[in-house]
């Protein structure tokens, strides 16, 4: 699935697209339920995989009804046998390949859950903060809902054009409760220009590593789930030679 000289000219310009029910349903049910077994122990972690518990869970301010509801995020899924299908996904490697080129790696990949009950907030916040790789222009950041991301359930929101501000200052906020890892922008933001993206299962934002963005609160009795990979083109390298070739971290594969 290439995308269109339309699709690609508003990605440049506005450092973001969604594809519509790019993945396919029974897909989404197969990496749900892989999920589910993985939180709650009924299969083991694939090396270097790991579950991040929710930050309110850890410190005891909220008693999880299941597994599922206790997980923040579930990091690293090169080495599974079944969620590392979704960054191999043929549409969404046409679609990648259509803005940084045929040879590409993925890295960076989690299951993102946002269960009801929990504060679960992202701040405002570029994912280039992240990596020790560049250009950004040769990173694009990929996130499929599982199930359906709106409002009230915590969808992402994002500032258009944000992606030409070049890496802003991120440090801790004084939130009460955020998540381990999660870290804001320190400068002012005009948040009256966020677009909230409510996706469907299926629907796919492609975007720019320099794009602001972030996440609210579930305020519903549903879960939020999303499972995500960035990818990067060959041409990339590393921002400090003592770190080595970023392609052969053992959390990065070569797709194609």
């Amino acid at each position: 699935m290439r995308l269109s000289n339309n699709e690609i000219e508003n990605y440049r310009r506005d450092g973001y697209i969604v594809l519509k029910g790019l993945i396919e349903s029974e897909l989404l049910a197969t990496y749900d339920e892989r999920f589910l077994r993985i939180v709650n122990g009924d299969v083991g972690l694939a090396p270097a995989m790991k579950i991040m518990q929710d930050v309110m869970v850890v410190k005891g301010a909220v008693e999880p009804e299941s597994a599922a509801h206790a997980v923040n995020k579930l990091l690293c899924l090169e080495e599974d046998e079944i969620l590392c299908d979704f960054a191999l996904n043929p549409q969404l490697v046409s679609a990648v390949q259509s803005l940084i080129g045929d040879e590409i790696y993925s890295l960076a990949s989690n299951v993102f859950n946002k269960p009801p009950g929990v504060d679960g907030r992202h701040p405002m916040h570029q994912d280039l903060r992240y990596f020790k790789i560049e250009p950004a222009s040769s990173i694009v950041g990929v996130w499929t809902a599982m199930m359906p991301a709106t409002r009230e359930t915590g969808c992402l929101a994002i500032l258009p054009k944000s992606h030409n501000l070049g890496l802003l200052p991120h440090g801790d906020l004084d939130w009460e409760y955020v998540n381990y890892g999660f870290y804001g922008i320190n400068s002012e933001l005009d948040l009256d220009k966020r677009v909230h993206i409510e996706l469907d299962p299926g629907d796919t934002l492609l975007f720019d590593p320099l794009l602001v963005h972030g996440s609210g609160r579930n305020r519903g009795d549903v879960f939020r789930r999303a499972i995500s990979v960035h990818y990067a083109a060959s041409d990339c390298a590393s921002t400090n030679a003592a770190n080595g070739d970023w392609k052969t971290n053992p959390q990065t594969r070569r797709i194609v």
